[in-house]
């Protein structure tokens, strides 16, 4: 926890798992942001442009209870089909921002590993120690959920 009320706070987590699907399967899910919402803890509003991921797409959406007017947006700065990158700029409600990382490689023919790695910064100042003493658990059960979501979906997806 940063020292100064005007520093910023950062988290970083980096939940990492082995897929047991081929690599295209977890990359074909991951492509499809629209249905994103069918395995990831999460109620897609909008995908703008439509289609397949794209770096300049934006994705909003409503995390958790539909009932909650929460938001939050993804923009896409790469998608690397060559080496199986994802790179994502969030914003998260509460005014926390997240740099997502997610890369995914072949561990044999039917199987890979996906890392998937979210750099957290939440505001300066006291809204900041707040929320990172109210949300701090969240930082990594979430990212590990949303890991675990698509290793599900990929493995039913690859039966």
């Amino acid at each position: 926890m940063p020292h100064s009320r005007y520093e910023q706070h950062t988290h970083l987590a980096c939940p990492t798992a082995i897929v047991e699907a081929p690599i295209d399967v977890v990359w074909n899910l991951l492509l499809r942001t629209a249905e994103w919402g069918k395995f990831y803890d999460l109620t897609v509003l909008s995908v703008d442009p439509p289609g397949p991921a794209r770096p300049g797409q934006r994705l909003t959406g409503n995390p958790g209870p539909k009932f909650l007017p929460l938001r939050l947006v993804f923009d896409f700065t790469e998608v690397d089909a060559v080496n199986h990158r994802l790179r994502i700029e969030g914003r998260l409600p509460f005014g926390i921002r997240v740099r997502e990382n997610m890369t995914i490689a072949p561990v044999d023919s039917t199987r890979c590993r996906v890392n998937y790695n979210c750099d957290f910064e939440l505001p300066t100042g006291v809204r900041g120690q707040i929320l990172w003493l109210l949300l701090r658990r969240g930082f990594d059960r979430g990212p590990a959920d949303s890991l675990s979501r698509l290793k599900r979906e990929a493995e039913r997806h690859s039966q």
